[in-house]
């Protein structure tokens, strides 16, 4: 018996994220790849060499057996583009979180999703607020996924700088991953949002994340630049990568204010998109 619309459009939305999540988890983008491997090929120190190619020797492992690239599988963040000629209602947002349920038994997933106060596990990466799903317009009908693991998330910050403390920019990213040190399971990927309002930049920082990390602009690499200069390394272990890219969005602001939000990305970047086909 054919399905109703309303509930082929559900399964094929959970459908899609579980495979973002599945294709996200145990494979990394290629511009994430070449840039450890050109990280790799220019580092002079040999422990950090050596530390690069572990990360690669794991990548590759993960690929071939299709398992998670880190036990850490994250938090689940999505960002669901939603196109004019596709309805749009609740029953999208119910459709990602059973998408998220289904990895979580198949991929598996570890569920990391708990009760803030009181750190109640609930057992399959979904509770209130979770999972984070951004829904933006856009011409096809896509799940985005970022897993977000704890060690990088917990690195993360935000400042609200005076208008006049632009100068200070660069000085906040450095300090940031100053501050995190090898925690984060460097090289990193720092997302930086500039402008917008408390909650905006923050939102700004972890979608830079999404953007391809082999290229930077003359801005971004002045800031990956400072923070390589720090020495942390692949790791902590020192050596010359510690972050692979810097990423910035900006976006407009009060006239009285400049935030600034930095968000910790380790070398697992994962993300992934599918489209939903339904």
């Amino acid at each position: 018996m054919e399905l109703p619309e309303d509930d082929r459009l559900y399964q094929a939305v959970a459908f899609a994220t579980c495979r973002a999540f599945r294709q996200a988890e145990t494979t990394l983008p290629p511009d994430v790849i070449r840039a450890l491997r050109t990280a790799a090929g220019r580092e002079s120190s040999a422990v950090a060499r050596n530390e690069l190619s572990n990360i690669l020797e794991n990548i590759a492992l993960a690929d071939r057996l299709a398992l998670p690239i880190c036990q850490d599988t994250g938090v689940p963040v999505i960002y669901l583009t939603v196109p004019p000629h596709v309805p749009y209602s609740g029953r999208l947002l119910l459709a990602v979180s059973e998408g998220v349920r289904i990895a979580t038994r198949e991929v598996p997933l570890r569920p990391n999703v708990v009760s803030p106060l009181k750190r109640e596990n609930y057992g399959d990466n979904t509770g209130p607020g979770m999972p984070s799903v951004h829904v933006r317009p856009g011409d096809c009908f896509s799940i985005t996924v970022l897993p977000k693991g704890a060690g990088a998330e917990n690195m993360s910050r935000l400042a609200m700088l005076l208008p006049t403390e632009k100068e200070k920019i660069p000085g906040f990213i450095a300090e940031t991953m100053l501050i995190a040190g090898g925690r984060p399971c460097p090289p990193v990927v720092l997302g930086v949002g500039i402008g917008g309002t408390f909650d905006g930049c923050a939102a700004l920082a972890k979608e830079a994340l999404l953007l391809p990390v082999d290229t930077m602009d003359p801005f971004e690499q002045k800031l990956c630049d400072a923070v390589n200069t720090l020495g942390i390394g692949p790791m902590g272990l020192g050596g010359e990568t510690t972050a692979l890219a810097v990423k910035v969005r900006t976006a407009a602001c009060h006239t009285a204010s400049l935030p600034v939000a930095v968000n910790v990305q380790c070398w697992a970047a994962r993300r992934s998109t599918v489209e939903v086909e339904w």
